[in-house]
This record gives structure tokens, C-alpha cells and sequence, in this order.
């Protein structure tokens, strides 16, 4: 990894606070290219230190910039002057309160099971060419795959032939966010449609290996689909069958992640089953350290609002009893 370079008076601090992030596991690029450029604004301005004038010289530099990124950017400096606090007590720390507001989180678009079904007999009818000669079975399986996973696009383009373990039915999620892997078993149903994949591609005689990429595009010699590649596959099968958020657009790839986590809860509801309980086996299947991240995912939609209701019914029910009804009019 290339140590990164500082010029400003505060260039040896910046370069101890950069070093001790990565030496916890942390690659910390985004934030260590937003303090270079703090640090090139006050070598260039001729600031001694960071004080409020040269914060906000830097935050005016950013303003071409969408408000949650430099609110991100922002916090990233804040973080930065926490710990020169920790040595230097009377060093300059910006208000967090004056930062521009998170961006406004998009709704996710709740994929239903029926409108997952319509999709896959689309793919189903999309046509090959030279640098996708196995379009239909690889975007089916792109599907099904998010779907059935609730995997990442990231995690989908990174499988190779070798992460998928025929007798054992599971996939092998490797290096992935935050640095972890995790071993995901899959559905006999889903290992079939895996199956007939490889079966068609060994058909052709593409090219196969255990370092092959799963979700494989023939231009280049060969390599993984880029998550722009896959989206030109899978997006327009949104407007072909006619599925639209709510905000009338077509819906994110990553929409499809949260409707895995939102289907598995519907089932658990419908199912009877401790939802607590199975809240952390979520969390750890789609590579959270924790159910508290799996939260976001989590969407109170109808069917899940008639399904808790129904299961309260049916526990609680009795004990709620409605108040009698006075007939007698008052005197």
C-alpha cells in the first residue's frame, strides 16, 4: 500500500493519524484522499494549523460537491481533529452541527415473489450475442442468485467457479466488505440453476476453470461482468415488465438485496417463528457484524404489517376485550 503524501505544518500528524487506521485493518482511502486535500489547501493558502478560517476556506473548495459527500468529507476532518484532541487539547474542532445533512435515503422498491417470476421468464427470452452468448442463462442466474441471497451486486460479479461447492450447495462469499468472508448455503433449487448454467456453458465450450468467473463476459479474452455490464442486462427487463418504485422510476440492482431481507422476515412472521432469535442468522448471512446494520434492510410493508397483526391476534387476541356497549341513554 503507498504511504500517502502531506506538505502542510500539520503533514507529520496527518501521516501518524493515516497510519494508525490502516494498521487496524482499515484501507481508508476516501478519507485519507479528503485530508490530502485539507492538507494541500492550507500548504497552498500558507495556514500554520487548522483553525475555523482555514475549515471553512476548505469546506467553500468542496461546494461542487453533493451535500452528503461533503458531509461525509466533513466528519472525516472531525474524526481527524478527535484525535489531535487526545494530545493537543486546544486544537481547532468543527461543529458537526453546521454540516450539510445526509442525503435523503431512496425508498427501496420491495421486489414481490411474482414480480421476481416475471423477470427470470424475461431474461429467459433475451437474445445472445458475440459478448454475452449465454445472455439469458447468465442474467436468469444474476437474478436468482440476488434474489435467493440477498448477496451484494459486488459479491455477484467476484464469484468464481471454484466458490460454488457442488456437493455441499454452497457459495463462498470471499473478501467482501468490512474484510470478511462467509460460506452461504443455498436452496437444492438454486444449486440446480447453477447447474444447468455450467451445463450450458460447458456446451459451448467457454472457457472453465475454478478461477473463472461465475457471471462471465467473453469480451477481453473473458472476465467478470462489471456492475455497469450487469445492469445493462438486468435494468431493462425492469421497464419490460412493467416494475417501478415508488418514485416512478425503475428500481435499484440493490433494491433486490432489501427485498430478500424484507421476503425472509414476511416468512418468518408467516411461519410462526421467533423473529428475534432468527434476527442475528439474517445478519451474518447477508455479512453484517451485527442485526443493528440488518435494520436498514428491514421495511414494514403491508403483508408484514398483516402478518404481525394476524400473529398478535392469534396470541393476544383473547385478552383484548372490547368495552360494552351502553345502550341506556343517560338521564
Amino acid at each position: 500500500m503507498i504511504k500517502p503524501s502531506f506538505s502542510s505544518t500539520l503533514a507529520s500528524v496527518l501521516e501518524r493519524y493515516v497510519g494508525m487506521k490502516r494498521a487496524l485493518g482499515r484501507q481508508f482511502d476516501s478519507a485519507t484522499h479528503a485530508l490530502q486535500s485539507l492538507d494541500r489547501l492550507l500548504a497552498k493558502d500558507g495556514y500554520q494549523d487548522l483553525n475555523a478560517a482555514a475549515f471553512d476556506a476548505w469546506c467553500n473548495a468542496q461546494e461542487h460537491l453533493a451535500s452528503g459527500v461533503r458531509r461525509v468529507r466533513m466528519l472525516e476532518v472531525h474524526a481527524f481533529c478527535l484525535y489531535r484532541r487526545r494530545t493537543e487539547r486546544e486544537c481547532f474542532l468543527p461543529d458537526p452541527g453546521t454540516f450539510p445533512p445526509y442525503h435523503q435515503r431512496l425508498r427501496p422498491h420491495i421486489f414481490t415473489e411474482a414480480e421476481i417470476a416475471r423477470l427470470l421468464h424475461a431474461a429467459s427470452s433475451m437474445k445472445s450475442n458475440p459478448s454475452t452468448p449465454l445472455r439469458p442463462e447468465l442474467t436468469r442466474l444474476a437474478i436468482v442468485l440476488l434474489f435467493t441471497t440477498g448477496i451484494r451486486r459486488g459479491e455477484l460479479l467476484n464469484l468464481t467457479e471454484g466458490d460454488y461447492n457442488r456437493q455441499e450447495a454452497t457459495l463462498h462469499i470471499r473478501q467482501t466488505k468490512f474484510y470478511k468472508s462467509r460460506l452461504l448455503p443455498i436452496h437444492g433449487g438454486i444449486a440446480n440453476e447453477i447447474e444447468q448454467y455450467l451445463s450450458a456453458r460447458a456446451k459451448r465450450k467457454l472457457l472453465s476453470s475454478p478461477s473463472t468467473p461465475l457471471i462471465w463476459n467473453a469480451t477481453q479474452g473473458g472476465r467478470a461482468y462489471t456492475g455497469t455490464g450487469i445492469s445493462y442486462c438486468i435494468k431493462p427487463l425492469f421497464d419490460q415488465c412493467g416494475i417501478k418504485a415508488a418514485n416512478g422510476r425503475a428500481p435499484r440492482i440493490h433494491d433486490i438485496r432489501h427485498s430478500f431481507a424484507v421476503n425472509a422476515l414476511l416468512r418468518w412472521y408467516r411461519a410462526g417463528a421467533d423473529v428475534s432469535a432468527k434476527l442475528p442468522l439474517l445478519a451474518t448471512y447477508l455479512g453484517h457484524g451485527s442485526a443493528i446494520s440488518t435494520h436498514h434492510y428491514l421495511h414494514f410493508i403491508e403483508p408484514m404489517r398483516a402478518a404481525a397483526s394476524e400473529r398478535f391476534a392469534k396470541h393476544y387476541g383473547s385478552l383484548i376485550v372490547p368495552p360494552a356497549s351502553n345502550r341506556e341513554h343517560p338521564r
